[in-house]
């Protein structure tokens, strides 16, 4: 199958991308860290972190986890335990789906 060459996004992701992007950008203010240096303290070019914060769809979400944890923008529990157990708790459920999702079969009409 051929990759797509442009991928839409719904509004609700648009939005909710561009929501991170401006809470990392305000804490970056706030905390009075450069572009420069938040870039190297990640790891990453300041061109992503631009990115990122305007929100493109097409960053690497550990990136954007990892700006937030440096930046202290909590974006889930704000405790590790806390994670943790939901973490268990998706595995747990998980156990109980099947494995693996099939498309429905095309019902045979057999009625001549």
């Amino acid at each position: 199958m051929a990759k797509p060459t442009a991928r839409t996004y719904s509004r609700y992701t648009q939005q909710a991308l561009a929501l991170l992007g401006s809470l990392l950008r305000a804490a970056r203010i706030e905390k009075k860290i450069g572009t420069q240096a938040l870039a190297e303290r990640a790891g990453i070019s300041r061109d992503l972190l631009y990115r990122i914060e305007k929100g493109d769809p097409r960053c690497e979400i550990g990136v954007v986890f990892e700006l937030a944890a440096i930046l202290g923008v909590v974006l889930f529990e704000p405790e590790l335990g806390v994670l943790q157990k939901r973490h268990r708790e998706v595995e747990d459920r998980l156990t109980l789906l099947p494995k693996a999702v099939h498309a429905p079969r095309a019902e045979v009409k057999d009625d001549f």
